[in-house]
């Protein structure tokens, strides 16, 4: 077996083998101390990784001296430093999720007719990075900048379900979280209204919203996540209510699923299946 061929990891994984180890297993760590919700032990990364002891603290020493870890010397832990910051900051400025996802909801409006977006979590709304409009169909409030509630929109439902719920508490954390646009039936105007809408949306996998942003429009939203499963962004499509029959939605959710999906493993996350 060649250097470059597919190998057996430990989990039942393949992956091809480095003819630059060291580099590959910079990489390793890195993305190890990124999933993780706090420091970690070298020991911890040595055990997880399957590499000697000794190669990690090496490893671990000169991204310090570079600035990628952080060493806290009284918790004997490591944990990501400025350097992998900066990186997290020159990916947002790059604006990745909006050229990667802009030609996959360009297509999905191709194939539906009906217009689409992406909207990703800023606080308690939803900003929207990315909107497709379908030809012949009304403009949206959804314009690329516009920020509403995440709790009225099928786009910070798909989100907000894919967050631990202590999250989403701590997001809606009282009444006055709360807000409307129109006065309709089933408003959502206190957590425990949404913790049980939630629910639904993790039960049926799709979020939807029947005229609390516009009256008349209905949406269907599925989220994007990221390599450790936490929500990205979410993609999105709006259409008349009454132009598609409720038989007709899981249909196009199906739909809305593939293309998040497809988003979700184009930024090197997780898909839903």
């Amino acid at each position: 077996m060649s250097s470059t061929e597919a190998r057996p990891e430990a989990g039942g994984e393949s992956r091809a083998t480095s003819k630059v180890p060291a580099a590959e297993n910079t990489l390793r760590i890195l993305k190890l101390l990124a999933s993780k919700r706090g420091p970690t032990a070298a020991s911890s990364i040595a055990t997880s990784l399957g590499l000697p002891r000794s190669s990690v603290y090496h490893l671990l020493g000169v991204m310090e001296a570079n600035g990628f870890v952080l060493h806290l010397h009284e918790e004997q832990r490591y944990g990501l430093g400025i350097s992998a910051f900066e990186l997290s900051s020159a990916y947002s400025r790059q604006e990745p999720l909006s050229r990667l996802g802009r030609p996959l909801l360009a297509s999905l409006v191709d194939v539906i007719g009906e217009s689409a977006h992406l909207a990703v979590l800023h606080g308690r709304d939803v900003l929207y990075i990315v909107e497709e409009r379908a030809k012949n169909r009304p403009s949206l409030v959804t314009d690329v900048g516009v920020r509403l509630p995440s709790h009225l929109t099928a786009s910070g439902r798909a989100i907000l379900a894919a967050l631990p719920k202590s999250q989403v508490r701590a997001l809606y954390p009282n009444a006055a979280a709360f807000t409307a646009r129109h006065e309709v039936e089933g408003a959502i105007m206190k957590y425990s209204a949404l913790s049980s809408h939630l629910d639904q949306v993790r039960q049926r996998g799709y979020a939807t919203e029947h005229g609390e942003v516009t009256p008349g429009f209905g949406s269907i939203a599925a989220a994007v996540t990221d390599h450790v499963g936490w929500p990205t962004a979410a993609v999105a499509v709006t259409f008349l209510e009454d132009k598609l029959p409720a038989d007709q939605w899981p249909a196009l959710a199906a739909r809305v699923q593939k293309v998040a999906d497809e988003l979700s493993v184009r930024i090197h996350g997780r898909p839903s299946k």
